[in-house]
Parts: C-alpha cells; sequence; structure tokens
C-alpha cells in the first residue's frame, strides 16, 4: 500500500488545505507515513507571503534530496503546492529540479472529506482565493479570486463535525467578512498583465468592490445559522479587514457569546500614508472606529493584528506612526513581518524596495518589544 506525508508551511488556511490533500489522498487507498523519511510521495506545501518563508520551503527541500542522496531509500515522488506555484511551473521546475509535480492549490478541492487529526477543533474554509490586492500580497495571484462555498455545504460539513463530536470550529477566509457579498468585476489582473506602466491610481479600492448588503451582511447570518449547533462551543473567524467589518457584524460579536472575545484584525500599518500605497481600503481612523465599537459592546473583547515593517517608503515619521498607535491599542497579539517584495504584486511593480533591512530589522524589534513583550499579558488562544 503507498503511502504519503504532507509538510506545511504557513498560515491556518495552507494547514486546513493539508487536511484535505490528505483526505485526498486517504481516499485514493494511501495511507499516511509517520515522516517524510518513509513515504512514497511527498506533498510540501509551501507559502509565499514573505521571502523568508520560500527560503524555508526551499530549504526544507535540499535536506531532502541530500537525505536520499546518501540513503539507500528510494527517493520518493515530490510534489510541490500552495502560494509558491504562483511563480509558474516551468520556472519552478527548472529550479528546483528535484520537484517531481506541481500542484496548483487552487486545485484542492472540498470532494473528500479533510482529514483532521485535532478531534476537538476544526477549521472550515468558507472561502477561497482574494479579491483584495493588497500590493505587498501575492495571494490574489497565488490563489486567485475570492470564492464563496455555499452556506449549504458549510452547514452540512458542520453538521458532521458535530456528529463526530467537534465543540469548536474556526471559520477561513482571506477576508471572512466579504462571504457571500455580490461582487463588482474589477479586471484587474487583466491590466495588471497588459498594461507595465500602470500606476496606484490604477488599483481598484477596496471597499468598492462588492455591492453594500441589503439588511443583515451574510457572514452575519451563517454566524447565526452556525450558533444555533447545540454541541458547538465556540466559534472564531480569521482574517477580517476594517473596511467591510459591518456594524452588524460588531453587534452580533457582542451579542453572540459563542463568538470567540479574541478578534484578529490586521492593522498592516498605523501610517494613513502607507495604508494607501498598501492599497489597504481604510485609514487609521477607522480601524480605531472599529476597535472602539468591539469595546463598547464587550469590554471583555481583545484584539490581535497583523504588522507589515519597511514597507516601500516607510519614513521614520510614518513608522512612529504604527508605534504610537501599538501603544494606543495594547493589541495582545501582534505579528510583526519584515517587508519583502513579492515579485508580480502591485508593489514590486510600482515601489521600490529602498528600507536597508537592518532598518527594517530594527523597526521589527520595536514592535515586536512593545507589543508582544513589554508587559506580561494573558495570551488570547489563537488557534
Amino acid at each position: 500500500m503507498s503511502s504519503f506525508f504532507i509538510h506545511t508551511f504557513g498560515c491556518q488556511a495552507n494547514k486546513s488545505d493539508s487536511e484535505r490533500i490528505a483526505g485526498d489522498y486517504q481516499a485514493r487507498g494511501f495511507v499516511e507515513a509517520k515522516s517524510w523519511q518513509e513515504c512514497d510521495e511527498l506533498v510540501i506545501n509551501t507559502c509565499a507571503v514573505r521571502q523568508r518563508a520560500e527560503d524555508r520551503a526551499q530549504g526544507f527541500l535540499y535536506n531532502v534530496t541530500e537525505y536520499f542522496k546518501e540513503s539507500s531509500k528510494p527517493k520518493p515522488k515530490i510534489i510541490m503546492t500552495g502560494c509558491m506555484v504562483h511563480h509558474g511551473h516551468q520556472k519552478l521546475l527548472e529550479k528546483l529540479p528535484a520537484v517531481d509535480e506541481i500542484l496548483p492549490i487552487n486545485e484542492v478541492g472540498f470532494n473528500q472529506a479533510a482529514i483532521r487529526k485535532d478531534k476537538k477543533h476544526a477549521w472550515v474554509p468558507i472561502s477561497t482565493g482574494c479579491n483584495s490586492f493588497c500590493t505587498y500580497c501575492i495571494v490574489p495571484y497565488s490563489r486567485g479570486r475570492e470564492k464563496s462555498r455555499s452556506k449549504e455545504e458549510i452547514m452540512q460539513e458542520v453538521q458532521d463535525l458535530v456528529e463526530r463530536g467537534y465543540e469548536e470550529i474556526t471559520l477561513l477566509g482571506m477576508n471572512v467578512n466579504s462571504w457571500g457579498l455580490e461582487k463588482v468585476g474589477i479586471g484587474f489582473r487583466k491590466m495588471m498583465m497588459e498594461n507595465k506602466n500602470y500606476k496606484r491610481a490604477d488599483l481598484p479600492d477596496n471597499q468598492s468592490q462588492y455591492l453594500k448588503p441589503q439588511g443583515t451582511p451574510p457572514f452575519v447570518k451563517l454566524l447565526q445559522d452556525l450558533s444555533e449547533f447545540k454541541q458547538i462551543k465556540m466559534i472564531r473567524f480569521m482574517s477580517s479587514n476594517p473596511w467591510d467589518f459591518h456594524d452588524e457584524l460588531i453587534e452580533e460579536i457582542g451579542r453572540n457569546k459563542k463568538i470567540d472575545r479574541y478578534v484578529h484584525l490586521p492593522i498592516q500599518s498605523g501610517s494613513n500614508a502607507v495604508l494607501y500605497r498598501m492599497n489597504r481600503g481604510y485609514t487609521r481612523e477607522r480601524y480605531i472606529e472599529v476597535v472602539e465599537k468591539l469595546k463598547q459592546v464587550d469590554s471583555e473583547i481583545v484584539i490581535g493584528t497583523d504588522i507589515v515593517v519597511g514597507f516601500a517608503g516607510e519614513t521614520e515619521a510614518e513608522f512612529q506612526e504604527t508605534v504610537d498607535l501599538a501603544k494606543q491599542m495594547n493589541w495582545k497579539v501582534g505579528f510583526v513581518a519584515i517587508y519583502s517584495p513579492r515579485p508580480g504584486t502591485a508593489g514590486w511593480k510600482i515601489y521600490p524596495d529602498n528600507i536597508p533591512h537592518h532598518v527594517k530589522k530594527k523597526r521589527w524589534e520595536i514592535l515586536d518589544q512593545i507589543i508582544n513583550k513589554d508587559n506580561l499579558k494573558e495570551r488570547p488562544k489563537v488557534i
């Protein structure tokens, strides 16, 4: 009987994808090997959000290759998937000759049940892809345009989880808030390919990509319906964005105690000028407004965030705006990342990467100290 092993890099979406890849393998009669040294097929599920993530995947592949050069065991078939696939099949196979097959991550479907090792908590993807086109981010190119799963499919998956004894779920999407909203076509990717001289003003506004919901937003309705499962004790979701964090969602979080009191709300920068260059679609003031409203509906709510330091053109004054906001917000968790240009993104094409690495590293240290180390804080559970 053939065996497989999956080595996963990156975010919760990648972990969820790996569970579904495992389900596909088991449906085809494979068994999971105990380690990559013992498998017939090795899947490397990659991340490309930062250059360091790509370097880690390539370093792992190098270690695998060297191991089997010295071992009497036959080398497994190596399959690469995940966000690094955006580089293209030919380029990856030329650069990484040890790879035997490239599997686009958007071909990982929901035709087989995910194989979950956690028996209490489950990741539940509610959408794939992204429409936001933040200028630093590779996700719209690596995972494609945003597609919402149907409510029926999501509800059936959670029903199955309940029947198997699960009590906690985390809803996943690049922007869960926009689940089910009616989209407005932007044709941005085509424009990027055809016009190499576009400017920042050509970028689509994130806030204009969806028609304003009439009545209760679809994501809020989904949370309400999922809360009807009595066996489900905790509902989490990530990630969400400030530009469409509707008041109805804030009210639902305050009212519905099944929803986790920890809300992960990325800011990326505390400077409006940097947020504009990033094409984030909101201002510092809008972010503060959302946080204040969340605290008003429940003082027990705590906030976590993501921040990118050293984005193209970030001045010392702009960085200090982020420092000041960090002190004001008192985030309980901060995932701080050093900016690295992602080939193919708008930022890579429009803005020069002109901040020296030692400056980026210093800024990272300052924010990490303020958010994650300055005060002894009781950390919320971040799955």
